[in-house]
């Protein structure tokens, strides 16, 4: 980030405005387009004399800020992605106020789906989803903007084709090696582009089914998991290698345990079907995977 020197020593310092929340409904004709955003923005300026002097003049006021946003979302004749709304705002204050000299923009869109009723979608309905849509864009004074883009709270669940064994054992562990358990997880993943796609909404929608279909297999006989993070490897593969605009995908796959119920004093006998439901502790699996010319290229 790099600071301001004063005197023997150095400050770093940003400001902004936090959990902006704003809906944006677009009107296209019967049909209407609704989106809801939470927005954070964080400008890096040449506002130094604030904190050393208490003097304010080269302050963009964070309640400036907060209306911007929208204003900004006002302005917007048609309906655009959450990628494309955090450029524009990185864009408007780096070229607006010649004393910011970063912007920093941090988006996060409710799931609000559109309904469908016998098999149609409805015009103006929306009922609320589960996992959230993310987005960070990071803009320069020369206007070049840098996007990741993610969700959160992706959580699925497969009840069988999953095992682990051949790990490490010692005098500490009680894991039992099995080739079926239940498998889940709360995902959260992290893409980076690596120049900006046709359509960042398709994008979205074409990982999310990646993921999705890379963790289940085939509708008819799946695909079998030895572990999370094998798991977890192919399914970031498989986005790398169907979306080249994308140049690295990052993944948590916390555990979200099932675990089978066995009570032989009472002379009931279960046997994968009455399972102990608990995500607390959890194991914790995460990678990142980058094409290697990207890396190669940055060294």
């Amino acid at each position: 980030m790099g600071g301001d020197a004063v005197g023997d020593y150095e400050l770093e310092h940003q400001h902004g405005k936090a959990r902006v929340r704003v809906a944006r409904v677009w009107r296209e004709g019967n049909s209407h387009v609704m989106v809801e955003w939470s927005v954070a923005i964080s400008v890096r300026s040449k506002s130094l004399s604030a904190y050393t002097e208490g003097d304010n003049t080269a302050v963009v006021a964070t309640d400036t800020i907060k209306n911007t946003v929208y204003v900004l979302a006002k302005r917007c004749c048609r309906s655009l992605s959450l990628e494309e709304f955090g450029v524009m705002l990185g864009e408007h204050f780096v070229t607006t106020y010649p004393e910011v000299t970063e912007a920093h923009v941090s988006l996060n869109q409710r799931p609000w789906e559109r309904v469908s009723i016998d098999g149609l979608q409805h015009e103006h309905g929306y009922k609320l989803g589960l996992e959230n849509r993310t987005a960070e864009v990071h803009t320069t004074k020369d206007g070049k903007s840098v996007v990741t883009a993610g969700v959160s709270d992706l959580r699925l669940l497969k009840t069988t084709k999953s095992g682990f064994e051949g790990y490490i054992r010692d005098k500490y562990t009680l894991l039992l090696e099995t080739r079926e358990r239940m498998m889940a997880s709360s995902i959260r993943s992290v893409w980076r582009y690596s120049r900006k796609p046709s359509d960042y909404n398709e994008v979205y929608a074409t990982v999310r089914k990646i993921l999705e279909s890379t963790f289940f297999g085939p509708c008819k006989g799946g695909v079998y998991s030895p572990s999370v993070q094998n798991t977890l490897y192919l399914m970031a593969k498989e986005v790398l290698l169907r979306i080249p605009e994308i140049e690295s995908v990052y993944l948590n796959m916390p555990n979200i345990h099932f675990l089978p119920v066995n009570m032989p004093a009472i002379g009931v006998e279960f046997k994968d079907d009455v399972y102990l439901p608990t995500d607390e502790p959890h194991g914790s699996i995460e990678a990142k995977l980058s094409r290697k010319e990207l890396i190669t290229s940055k060294l």
